[in-house]
């Protein structure tokens, strides 16, 4: 029941409202506009709920700024801080120069001679890469020569990634990229030339090498690292720690491209390695379900892991 007194001025309210009608109309329309913006909410909402591996590009720059914003350092040295401790790394790729499938070179060998067809380059934003640093911030030479490659995977699609790339970053904090991705189809996406810096791991290391470009933030193995990403698969789109693993697609892709560096910038197969290895901070696992031993017959079939 409502009281006397509210329905008294809800009565003289309701007569004012019809004696102006041009009001009238201006509620209504203001309760309809509300009412359409409380459901564009709701869908929206509906939307993001099940989006699984579509997220909006805020909320992955909101992941990159966070994920940077752990590795700025709040009181920068004027003196170089000592070498990170060196974590071991021994290479799942072993040495092979026989036992050979001829069947697979065949078919790498083919996919190569075809490869305007599943490889092209994108430009991205160029706040995004940059120049490999000759001195570190402290005016130490550096050596600039691509010498590792870490394996990621883009954990949500590659058209999410593409778009974060083509994006401006102008702080560096939120600066994320790599060389070259992998999409679950085999097509490959170059969006870094490999003379250049990627800003593909933050706070890493690689057997106890790291290079501080940059007082404001801690060191990175991005000064002489190659980064390459593989498109996680739908159900990946998580925290998870294993996902339905990556496409014989990719494989194959990422079996040429890694040959192509190997080749270019004479890099050993021990020198390939993940984000999960480098990464210091201890919070990352990616390339999650990586399959060594499938990278081994294609590399092997293409002739580079016959190294002492």
């Amino acid at each position: 029941m409502v009281p006397d007194p509210v329905k008294q001025r809800l009565t003289s309210a309701w007569s004012t409202l019809i004696r102006q009608p041009l009001v009238l109309v201006a509620v209504f329309s203001g309760s309809s506009l509300m009412l359409l913006f409380i459901g564009w909410q709701a869908a929206d909402q509906r939307d993001l709920s099940h989006a699984g591996s579509r997220p909006s590009l805020l909320e992955l720059l909101d992941q990159v700024s966070n994920e940077k914003g752990r590795y700025i350092e709040e009181d920068p040295s004027s003196t170089p801080p000592g070498p990170p401790r060196a974590r071991s790394w021994t290479s799942p790729l072993a040495r092979q120069c026989s036992g050979i499938d001829p069947n697979v070179r065949s078919r790498l060998e083919a996919l190569e001679r075809n490869r305007s067809a599943w490889r092209k380059d994108l430009p991205i934003d160029p706040t995004n890469y940059g120049e490999r640093h000759k001195r570190d911030a402290f005016g130490q030479a550096l050596d600039v020569t691509p010498r590792l490659v870490v394996m990621h995977e883009t954990v949500y699609s590659i058209t999410s990634a593409i778009n974060t790339f083509l994006t401006p970053h102008p702080r560096d904090e939120d600066q994320v990229s790599y060389h070259t991705l992998i999409g679950l189809d085999g097509k490959v996406v170059d969006l870094v030339d490999p003379i250049n810096r990627a800003y593909g791991a933050g706070y890493s290391s690689f057997l106890g090498e790291w290079a501080i470009t940059n007082k404001r933030f801690k060191g990175s193995v991005n000064n002489f690292a190659l980064h390459v990403s593989l498109e996680t698969p739908e159900n990946g789109a998580n925290n998870a720690s294993r996902h339905s693993g990556y496409t014989d697609a990719q494989y194959d892709a990422l079996a040429l491209v890694l040959s192509g560096w190997i080749n270019s910038f004479n890099l050993a197969p021990a020198a390939i390695t993940t984000h999960r290895h480098v990464d210091i901070g201890g919070e990352r696992s990616d390339p999650r379900s990586f399959d060594w031993s499938a990278l081994q017959v294609r590399l092997a079939s293409l002739g580079d892991l016959c190294v002492s």
